[in-house]
């Protein structure tokens, strides 16, 4: 039988990764986000299905992903960062749209959800992608890394309301993840800004290590949970120290 997968955010970066990644291991892919172009793009080239839905609205979730005839594993993937300013000088929307994209969001989409992973024949497999601002926090970075403590908690608090029954749940938290529009989010389209962020840094973390991070805390046998499993690049010692500069010939 078919096992599907359903990956939030699978129009760009990690999530994009991450639904080429499952399909190559033979999942039906179900690819969930906000711009049909280039949703239909991808989900052609693996064979999935697109479908458009915007995670911060409820009547949308359940509309689309409530109809959905099955679902093994759950990829809460989509998110992002707006803004980098102090807690002094924040931008109360900036915060109110990370909390509502990050934790709500991810709340949504497990909720719709959770009647078919538990009814999976598999088991069912939850895992949402955090951030190692889930973990420790920094200067300029007061909301993202609340809401990546809140989706945390949300994830650590559903694996034990779900104890005693087969469905997994897993959290990746990646580091620094070169993609094409992260940071270039977080900067509003600044692209001299968005590209410091990186600047010197040899190897960043790419979506599709990230993806495949994903791929091998799914495929582990089901009797395996993945709690949390933290990658970053060798050149990201801690979330306060990257080298900048050489590492590898």
């Amino acid at each position: 039988m078919t096992r599907t997968a359903v990956v939030t955010g699978a129009s760009s970066g990690i999530g994009r990764a991450t639904a080429r990644r499952l399909a190559k291991d033979g999942y039906r892919v179900v690819l969930v986000a906000r711009r049909p172009d280039r949703l239909a793009e991808i989900a052609e080239e693996i064979g999935g299905l697109a479908v458009v839905c915007d995670i911060t609205d409820e009547d949308a979730v359940r509309k689309t992903l409530g109809t959905l005839g099955s679902c093994d594993v759950l990829v809460n993937n989509a998110g992002g960062a707006h803004g980098a300013e102090p807690v002094a000088e924040a931008s109360t929307a900036d915060w109110q749209w990370m909390f509502d994209v990050n934790v709500l969001g991810t709340l949504r989409v497990t909720k719709a959800l959770l009647p078919l992973l538990r009814r999976s024949a598999s088991g069912g497999t939850i895992v949402t992608v955090t951030s190692t601002a889930a973990q420790v926090n920094y200067e300029g970075g007061g909301g993202y890394s609340a809401a990546k403590h809140a989706e945390h908690a949300l994830n650590e608090t559903l694996r034990l309301e779900l104890s005693g029954t087969p469905t997994r749940v897993i959290e990746i938290a990646p580091g620094m993840v070169h993609t094409d529009e992260f940071a270039l989010n977080r900067f509003a389209g600044d692209r001299s800004r968005a590209a410091a962020v990186y600047e010197g840094v040899d190897r960043p973390l790419l979506a599709d290590d990230v993806a495949e991070c994903i791929a091998l805390a799914v495929g582990l046998p089901q009797h395996v949970n993945v709690d949390q499993l933290v990658v970053r690049p060798v050149a990201q010692a801690a979330q306060h120290k990257t080298h900048r500069g050489p590492l590898f010939s």
